[in-house]
């Protein structure tokens, strides 16, 4: 069923769109030699380029425009082997050469598109209109000083892949998992680490609202979200404020407006531009961009394998369910974890480890899976202690939190703490007499045919063998002397 909205006068349908801009991994920036690094002193990576000096040429990085073309590829889109750059022309304080480079009616990448998975186990297919390059504006810091304005030009100059994605998007879930998964291909293909609490990703979010069965109505933009969590947000926000201005009568005004995550609402920060707003022109400084066929090619074969198809592998030749198999490969690095763990042990289990306790333990401490407290190589040890029937799983939950908070090897806190499995028949035998002895009453409740209580028999035993029994053991020998009457 389609996400709608109910508004006073009915049902109301969203249309989503987003534009995300994706700063491409490089030690230069696009036009420069400067250095890109996150956390530098203010002005302290900024070269006569970045800073607007009269008589500066631009310069291509090749490297940057390797990491378009790789992005275009991974997301099934057209690489244009013929592109251009053009000059966007706007005056502001963060943007010392008055305009910015960028590429408007020939971009290096067309047409891609972006398979999304939903909660409900549906999946849609996004369309990708294109992404260029272009690079990015300085900062402006209002918090510095009491009556000035600052600025940083570090990230003047910076490489920044614009990717624009069709209206296909109707509802907040919608664009909250197209823009974790545009992440999560990025991060894979090593293009843009996707870090947006860093500024490094960021998205343009348009909305607009329609009834069923209509055209577009007017969008607004909503500018620099940084967080999926408020992309979803202020879609919602966004959507119910136009609604209600189409309700009451009026008319929606296209603009480009902010998010504030306090107040749950968008406002309005600018009359929307148009493309003749900023007057393009072909840079005069830049010949167009022309590729070799045979480079686009290298770079598709030396691509990695993408999260689509290795989740269609991990089905496959692990035999795991498509919800596993999309939160193990949701991030590379937790997939590569798991493999080394399932490597030649029973797969299934080791995704329920994974997902399960592991993923529970990184979230308890507050870490991610590069700084796992326990390394896959361990994880596998304590699945082989379980295997061969040196633990049972309840003793291996044990062991698990003991590795988790020391460090340890399984196999050494089992040796040091006495936890290896009872599997000598004749003690598990013992152990069952005396525990049906001390209750006589309910044995005989279970022969008169309170079959539920066999959980409570089993549940004694291993409380008695301080968990260390045998589970299957333990089960066949309750069924012997209780089924049997020995």
């Amino acid at each position: 069923m389609s996400y709608v909205i109910e508004g006073t006068t009915g049902a109301w349908e969203l249309v989503i769109g987003l534009e995300v801009h994706a700063q491409v991994i490089s030690r230069s920036k696009l036009f420069s030699g400067a250095a890109t690094a996150f956390g530098a002193e203010p002005n302290s990576q900024v070269s006569f380029v970045d800073a607007g000096f009269p008589g500066m040429l631009p310069v291509i990085n090749r490297e940057c425009v390797a990491q378009a073309v790789r992005t275009g590829l991974g997301l099934a889109a057209h690489i244009n082997l013929v592109s251009r750059f053009d000059r966007k022309n706007y005056f502001y304080a963060d943007l010392p050469q008055g305009y910015q480079i960028s590429q408007y009616e020939h971009p290096i990448v067309g047409a891609g598109a972006i398979e999304i998975e939903l909660e409900s186990g549906e999946t849609r297919t996004i369309g990708i209109t294109r992404l260029h390059l272009e690079q990015d504006a300085g900062k402006s810091m209002h918090d510095q000083h009491p009556s000035k304005s600052l600025i940083d030009l570090n990230r003047s100059g910076v490489a920044l892949m614009e990717i624009v994605s069709e209206p296909d998007m109707r509802s907040p879930e919608e664009a909250g998992a197209y823009l974790r998964k545009l992440r999560t291909i990025l991060r894979y293909l090593g293009t843009c680490d996707g870090n947006m609490d860093e500024g490094s990703m960021r998205a343009d979010v348009n909305v607009s609202v329609r009834r069923e069965g209509e055209g577009f109505r007017t969008r607004c933009e909503v500018k620099n979200v940084n967080s999926v969590r408020f992309v979803m947000q202020a879609v919602e926000a966004e959507a119910r404020r136009q609604i209600e201005v189409w309700e009451s009568g009026g008319t929606v005004e296209q603009e480009t407006r902010l998010y504030d995550p306090a107040r749950g609402a968008t406002r309005s920060m600018r009359s929307k531009e148009e493309a003749h707003d900023y007057r393009y022109f072909p840079d005069p400084d830049l010949l167009p961009l022309t590729l070799d066929e045979a480079w686009v090619e290298a770079l598709r074969r030396d691509l990695p394998e993408l999260p689509d198809a290795k989740r269609a592998r991990f089905m496959r030749d692990y035999g795991l369910p498509a919800y596993d198999a999309g939160v193990l490969v949701a991030e590379q690095a937790t997939a590569d974890f798991y493999e080394r763990v399932a490597r030649g042990r029973d797969a299934r289990l080791a995704a329920n480890w994974v997902i399960g306790d592991l993923f529970a333990a990184l979230n308890r401490t507050g870490r991610d899976i590069a700084s796992s407290p326990v390394s896959a190589a361990a994880l596998g040890g304590l699945l082989d202690l379980m295997a061969d029937g040196t633990i049972n799983g309840r003793i291996a939950k044990d062991v698990f939190e003991t590795m988790v908070e020391s460090g340890a090897d399984a196999a050494a806190i089992v040796a040091q703490r006495g936890l290896r499995q009872v599997t000598d028949g004749g003690a598990i035998d013992a152990a069952v007499a005396v525990v049906l002895a001390k209750n006589a009453d309910k044995v005989a409740d279970y022969k008169g045919g309170k079959d539920k209580l066999f959980g409570f028999f089993v549940g004694q035993v291993m409380k008695a063998m301080a968990g260390k029994g045998n589970p299957a053991l333990v089960n066949a020998a309750l069924k012997r002397q209780l089924d049997g009457g020995a």
